[in-house]
This record gives C-alpha cells, sequence and structure tokens, in this order.
C-alpha cells in the first residue's frame, strides 16, 4: 500500500519549524531528508525514522517496525501533534545520520 499524498502534505506541515526539509517519491513511499541527511520516511502512511541513539532515547518506548517487507526496523513516531517535539528529535537526529554519498561521475 503506498502512501498517500495528503498524509506527507501532513507531516511535512509538522515538521515546518525545520529550515531544509525535504522529501523523495520511492515506490510510492516518501523518503524523508533534514539538511541533505535521510532521517525517516513515510510508509505506508506511517511516519517513521531512523533508530539512531538520539531518536531512541526520545521515543523510549516507540515501536520498532520495518518500513517494508526485508527491511530493517524503524521507530515509529506517534507523537505528530507536539512540532516543537518533532523539530527537536529531528535537530537531535542530525550529527548521528550519515553524510550523503558522493555520486561518481561517468
Amino acid at each position: 500500500m503506498a502512501s498517500g499524498k495528503e498524509y506527507l502534505a501532513f507531516i511535512l506541515d509538522q515538521l515546518s519549524e525545520l529550515e531544509d526539509i525535504g522529501f523523495r517519491l520511492m515506490m510510492g513511499e516518501y523518503i524523508l531528508y533534514y539538511r541533505g541527511r535521510v532521517f525517516g520516511g513515510i510508509y505506508d502512511d506511517r511516519f517513521l525514522v531512523k533508530p539512531v541513539k538520539a531518536a531512541r532515547e526520545r521515543l523510549p518506548h516507540a515501536a520498532l517496525e520495518p518500513p517494508y517487507e526485508g527491511a530493517g526496523d524503524m521507530l515509529l513516531v506517534d507523537e505528530l501533534e507536539d512540532r516543537g517535539f518533532l523539530r527537536d528529535l529531528v535537530e537531535a537526529m542530525y550529527e548521528e545520520l550519515p553524510a550523503p554519498k558522493k555520486r561518481k561521475k561517468q
């Protein structure tokens, strides 16, 4: 089941306190970026983030769920109404996220 554009719009609105949030459509789901680094995504209308230490500390009771079959688990974010919490969560995760890989020129 692909995620809906309405849910994407809702999540992006909730993350609007952050500058430089981006997304990319991939196979019907949305990969989310903060300052160029992947921090999570929207999968089957669920907001999931990478289970880095900062995220686990701020979401101690979050369910671990795979974004799709065969993928590693991510943290389900269900505290969606508090924009300040979401801003702090993503900002805290940033330093632990891998930098984007440089693409080779062909």
